[in-house]
């Protein structure tokens, strides 16, 4: 699977789970495309300069309304509660386990 085909499956699968969330009217991204960059900021796991250059260079035909760097990652934590839906449940063995590692 290449880079292109992970980010636009994850692109589309966020932005189907996120439909009923509206786009701010000044806002130069939908909410989707916010979650999808900080989805994909976790996973490639650099620090906020060097993804932002990443993405920028690589990244701005499929995403051309990139906001300048601090600027995105203020979205990022605005957007932080709306990427609880994504999370899984923790499991019933996680919970009750209180012995931890021995």
């Amino acid at each position: 699977m290449t880079t292109l085909d992970l980010v636009t499956e994850l692109f589309c699968r966020i932005d189907e789970a996120m439909k009923d969330v509206p786009k701010h009217a000044q806002a130069a991204l939908y909410p989707s495309e916010g979650v999808t960059l900080a989805f994909r900021f976790a996973i490639k796991g650099v620090g906020t300069r060097a993804f932002y250059r990443w993405w920028a260079r690589a990244w701005q035909a499929c995403f051309p309304q990139l906001p300048e760097r601090t600027r995105l990652f203020r979205l990022f934590k605005t957007h932080r509660p709306r990427t609880e839906r994504f999370l899984a449940e923790p499991p019933i063995f996680g919970v009750l386990d209180t012995d931890g590692i021995e």
